[in-house]
């Protein structure tokens, strides 16, 4: 049997799919596409995945590709799109010659169309917009975002505590900053005699970093109205998943809000859904462009937290794919918890290049038909390595893969297309307006007013209280002169002149 038989026989049975499948493409050998179909099956897509490669590698039109199955599958998808570079879904594509060659080489047909998509946004840009409150985070969540110590996150966790029991709704940041100046002054009594004396310097720090997550965008992000899990899981009429792209463009310098998004996202996602347990497809599959951004500003605390959600969110249906450059910007307790992983090339141009080459191949099936670490490096546009798991959860052998190209516009919205699309948008309208209804900074505001009213009434009745009479005036006022030196001398002068007389 020749290299070739034994090639199509292996990734023939490693990807033979008896279920529902997604198909990437066609299998490469030697440079060469084959008709060898690669298919992922649905039923797996929960298992979390990987699509990593060089910038302009083909990465962003594999997202797209996927996304665009997962769609007509009925499944709705999440993109934090980062570069901007993604909205081209919603419209049709066009087979250009290129595309045409592609397909014809791995025998799939094309068929130009257009996706239903929702444009959200964490920004001032329009779209639908996603907030949260603090309160939805917890003490421990919103601890962790601001990597607090132990003790500040003591805290953090009395002073949700404190307003819970005084039935004061935490919505945005301007509440607990206003419960933190409150607990350090006015209430500092009510407080140290309720839960325990706080140290000034401690509030001080938890402050300083609640300012900073606010310069970055976190006053725009945390309020009301709360976005709805729900709406992330809506079908069109044609029974096609809707792609719901969250606009990061302007974003890209603020990475404390960025990981703020996306793990409040993922916890609420994971405290909404219903246990699902092994599902025939996914509910949801989310993808995290430029996954560095991250992990390179997560403390300790907060990657065991996103490991944890990437462990436990499976069981719900959902899956989360992450997207790099590099696998190795991903840490190895999450990146063990991906089964789909897609590489495109990379590119060795220093000695570090080749060193996180070398680190990257290690972490693919060994191939008899492939050696890894020269192939990462030789990959074209559209092409990569792709490694998943079967139907029975088993990694499939790796297989070099030219990629399907996208059927819908491998390109942006102009800005007419974005406005038509959030003018059509429900959701748009639902989201539109910021709530700002009572809560901590108002209540606690009306609070120290009434306490500033109570000590001046106080300081007024003394005042009144001291303030002698007329009568006693001028009384005081003869007696301090009667008994002065000099006129008690003037006196017995007068005495002792009559006297001599």
């Amino acid at each position: 049997m020749s290299t070739l038989e034994n090639f199509t026989k292996e990734i023939t049975n490693g990807y033979n799919c008896k279920g529902a499948n997604i198909n990437l493409g066609g299998a490469m050998l030697d440079g060469e596409a084959h008709a060898i179909p690669v298919t992922i099956p649905l039923k797996t897509l929960n298992r979390h995945g990987l699509i990593a490669g060089a910038t302009g590698t083909g990465k962003t039109k594999t997202i797209q590709v996927l996304s665009e199955q997962l769609s007509q599958n009925g499944i709705p998808v999440l993109m934090m799109d980062i570069k901007g570079d993604f909205s081209g879904i919603a419209a049709e594509g066009q087979e250009k010659d290129f595309i045409k060659e592609r397909h014809t080489k791995i025998n799939i047909p094309f068929k130009a169309k257009a996706f239903p998509v929702e444009l959200m946004t964490l920004s001032s840009q329009d779209g639908v917009r996603l907030r949260a409150t603090v309160s939805e985070f917890g003490p421990v969540l919103f601890s962790r975002i601001l990597d607090l110590n132990e003790t500040q996150a003591g805290v953090v966790a009395v002073i949700f505590k404190y307003c819970d029991d005084k039935k004061m709704p935490l919505l945005d940041l301007k509440d607990i900053k206003k419960v933190m100046n409150y607990i350090t002054e006015e209430g500092k009594d009510e407080i140290s005699e309720e839960y325990g004396k706080i140290s000034t310097a401690t509030t001080g720090t938890i402050l300083r970093k609640i300012i900073e997550l606010e310069q970055q965008g976190g006053d725009i992000f945390f309020g009301e109205k709360s976005f709805e899990i729900e709406d992330l899981m809506r079908i069109d009429k044609n029974g096609y998943g809707y792609v719901n792209i969250v606009r990061l463009n302007d974003i890209q310098d603020k990475p404390k809000l960025f990981s703020t998004f996306m793990l409040n996202l993922l916890a609420e996602i994971y405290n909404t859904m219903p246990e699902k347990g092994d599902v025939d497809q996914p509910e949801l599959v989310v993808f995290i462009d430029e996954a560095h951004l991250i992990f390179n500003e997560a403390s300790d605390a907060l990657l065991d937290q996103i490991e944890t959600i990437i462990k436990l969110i499976r069981s719900k249906g959902i899956g989360v794919y992450f997207i790099t450059q590099n696998p190795t910007d991903v840490p190895k307790g999450v990146l063990a918890q991906l089964g789909l992983k897609i590489q495109h090339a990379l590119r060795a141009f220093t000695a570090n290049d080749r060193q996180a080459i070398k680190q990257t191949s290690e972490n693919y099936p060994i191939s008899e038909f492939y050696k890894t670490d020269e192939i990462i490096t030789s990959l074209g546009i559209g092409e990569a390595l792709v490694t998943a798991l079967n139907e029975k959860g088993i990694p499939t052998p790796l297989v070099a893969c030219m990629m399907r190209a996208p059927e819908s516009r491998m390109d942006i919205l102009t800005e007419k297309e974005i406005t038509v699309i959030n003018s059509n948008s429900k959701l748009v309208e639902k989201y539109a307006s910021a709530i700002d209804r009572e809560s901590a900074h108002e209540i606690l505001t009306k609070k120290i007013e009434e306490i500033s009213e109570e000590v001046a009434e106080k300081e007024e009745e003394k005042q009144t209280a001291k303030e002698p009479s007329t009568g006693e005036v001028i009384g005081k006022s003869v007696l301090k002169v009667v008994t002065s030196a000099s006129f008690i001398r003037g006196a017995f002068n007068v005495l002792m002149k009559v006297l001599k007389k």
